[in-house]
């Protein structure tokens, strides 16, 4: 009968510890993806997000970065959902750096009331990417010849079968730096009085989480499961939230009969993006 009774009574209040759930925020942030190459983007990430914060008598939520960057809207829609919803169920957001939380990874970390990594993480990478390849020369080499009609001047900026042009650059880095200044605006007022006065900061560079400690881009440095048990005692137990299954194991969002077309599409979307993964992780020796 004690038993019985003891189950009824809210989690805080029992002998048995604090769940704390926790969610692992892993890989390049692209939008899409699919189920040749699962990615972090809000759609993915939503579901387990209101899972966790729907745990009611855990007072935080523990979630774990692991990932180099990728796509800045994604990433601050991630960020944004995360603060929408430690507001709205009144939770602290602990964040915990696995190998690397840089770029949009970072900018979902700030999402975080404290952001704890390892000493050897890697943190930051304040700043803004672009990347391609230009063919100019290629075309003429095959013998091919390459027809584009448009309606408006600039329907074809920064084609990469047409010589770069000097507009079009300085058109394309204006873009960046409205994005960049952005970045720059969250980590300003996500880390006020924490934040170091360095130039480096917001140069693009990215350091270990000991540096990052340093400079005011973390709060500390530790493991989630010791700096859990440390705040909350060590009969806290930790509980990882995963996405939702069906009766056969298959993820319920997005599940739909594939045709041997979409399956040949999907698995040449998925070599993409896992060669823009695969650089992604590389700028980090990762």
């Amino acid at each position: 009968m004690a038993g019985f009774l003891r189950k009824l009574m809210p989690r805080r209040f029992r002998k048995d510890g604090i769940t704390i759930p926790v969610v692992r925020l892993q890989g390049a942030i692209i939008s899409g993806g699919g189920q040749f190459r699962p990615t972090l983007n809000l759609a993915n990430v939503s579901p387990v997000l209101e899972k966790a914060f729907a745990m009611k008598d855990a007072p935080a939520v523990a979630i774990s970065i692991n990932s180099p960057g990728g796509s800045p809207v994604q990433s601050r829609l991630i960020f944004t959902r995360i603060r929408e919803l430690a507001r709205e169920k009144q939770k602290k957001v602990l964040v915990f750096v696995e190998d690397v939380a840089a770029s949009g990874g970072y900018m979902i970390a700030l999402a975080g009331d404290e952001i704890i990594a390892d000493a050897t993480s890697i943190v930051g990478s304040i700043g803004v990417v672009s990347g391609g390849f230009g063919f100019p020369e290629l075309l003429k080499k095959i013998g091919v010849e390459r027809r584009v009609y448009t309606a408006g001047e600039n329907k074809v900026i920064l084609d990469p079968f047409q010589p770069e042009k000097e507009k079009d650059i300085e058109y394309l880095k204006s873009l960046q730096l409205e994005i960049h200044q952005v970045f720059i605006s969250m980590v300003r007022e996500r880390r006020a009085g924490k934040l170091r006065d360095d130039a480096t900061v917001f140069s693009g560079l990215f350091w270990s989480g000991t540096r990052g400690l340093e400079l005011g881009l973390i709060d500390g440095l530790g493991d989630m499961r010791q700096e859990l048990k440390r705040r909350y005692g060590q009969k806290t137990k930790l509980e990882l939230v995963t996405a939702g299954r069906g009766l056969f194991g298959r993820r319920i969002p997005g599940v739909s009969p594939v045709s041997l077309e979409g399956a040949a599409s999907g698995l040449a979307t998925g070599l993409v993006e896992a060669a823009e993964e695969r650089a992604l992780w590389s700028r980090f020796g990762l």
